[in-house]
């Protein structure tokens, strides 16, 4: 399956603590073991909001109308979002118990989503990054609200930036982290439009709308992709190069408390490994580690956040989402099988995991 070339698919994820509850969530069900949400495919090209335990038991697949990118879990009810991927239309309320659709989220006239939510830590409200279709690539919050099990459109807030993808909570519960990718797009389309003037930044605001920072990296085709927050405040963010392909720009930056905007430090052959495209990021708040999928270069890499020494590099087939779980990171592939990497020892060591090879899709949860 060669659907995601130009994509390469990778999640991103958020930054999730290391035991028992990561970023407030319970990661372990009735088995005992920690529930991995994400969206797939099959072989029909038909898709799927999905379910599994790590052991590989399926505990849900439910059939949805459109390719799903990022998945939310509700900080405190067995709900999860299932967003849609640019420039969807609908997106996909889960019950996580048992893979019941209890709502088709509709995007609200003249906008569609972007692919990536955020609950509020008090579990009433959603935030999801949009597009304006009036404005092309004008960046918008829209704003639900949770009643019962059916989420409802509230409003909207300005990014204030253009094309808005990932966001996440910093550590306060209230400040919001955007990656404004900087790519305009047209209504029903992923076709650039801007690409000799993007506008690519970081941005901090509060969940009311009001901007706290903006802050852009200096070469003008990284468009910013995809987020992972630490625990201390420490924002990693992943790029997208939208330029030459033999151009030296920095595909991974950093942002830690009370410091600029900055490349992370990489090594050129990693850099060049990557194919000037990165996917999910995530941190292991416990271990200190940052993970990254290249699936453009069939890349996997840990990094020590501290010191930004490389722990791991080596080749995974279309390697999409990465997450933190108690032993290290799971990694999930569109063309292999998926992966757990055990970080506690000197030595990283990789097992494979009995979940079903291939076909997984951009980014995955632990719920």
């Amino acid at each position: 399956m060669q659907r995601r070339a130009f994509l390469g698919l990778g999640a991103a994820a958020a930054s999730l603590a290391a035991a028992g509850a990561f970023g407030g969530w319970t990661l372990f069900g009735p088995s005992g073991q920690p529930l991995l949400l994400s969206a797939r495919d099959d072989g029909e090209g038909r898709h799927y909001a999905v379910g599994y335990r790590l052991s590989g038991e399926r505990a849900f697949a439910t059939q949805v109308n459109e390719r799903c990118h990022d998945v939310v879990p509700h900080p405190s009810l067995p709900l999860a979002l299932f967003v849609g991927r640019r420039p969807s239309t609908e997106s996909y309320l889960i019950d996580t118990r048992d893979g019941r659709l209890l709502q088709t989220l509709r995007s609200a006239a003249d906008r569609h989503f972007n692919g990536h939510a955020v609950f509020h830590h008090g579990g009433a409200w959603l935030y999801a990054t949009e597009n304006d279709t009036r404005e092309p690539g004008r960046g918008v919050l829209g704003v639900y609200r949770l009643d019962g099990q059916q989420l409802t459109h509230d409003g909207e807030h300005a990014t204030h930036g253009v094309g808005p993808h990932q966001l996440l909570w910093m550590p306060d519960g209230e400040t919001l982290v955007v990656a404004n990718g900087g790519i305009r797009t047209e209504a029903e389309s992923r076709v650039e439009m801007n690409l000799d003037a993007m506008e690519a930044s970081l941005v901090l605001m509060r969940r009311d709308g009001s901007l706290i920072s903006q802050e852009q990296l200096a070469e003008q085709r990284n468009s910013i992709r995809h987020l992972a927050v630490a625990r201390d405040g420490t924002v990693v963010s992943g790029q997208q190069y939208m330029g030459e392909l033999l151009d030296q720009v920095p595909l991974l930056a950093i942002k830690r408390p009370g410091q600029p905007y900055q490349p992370f430090p990489l090594g050129e052959a990693q850099r060049a490994a990557m194919n000037q495209y990165t996917a999910s990021v995530a941190i292991h708040d416990e271990l200190r580690l940052l993970a990254l999928t290249a699936p453009r270069g069939n890349r996997f890499f840990i990094w020590d956040l501290d010191s930004a020494q490389v722990r791991l590099d080596v080749p995974l087939p279309d390697c999409a989402g990465v997450g933190a779980v108690a032993d290290g990171f799971v990694v999930t592939s569109g063309q292999g099988r998926c992966r757990l990497y055990d970080c506690r020892g000197q030595r990283i060591v990789a097992k494979a995991l009995e979940l079903p090879a291939g076909l997984w899709d951009n980014h995955l949860r632990l719920a």
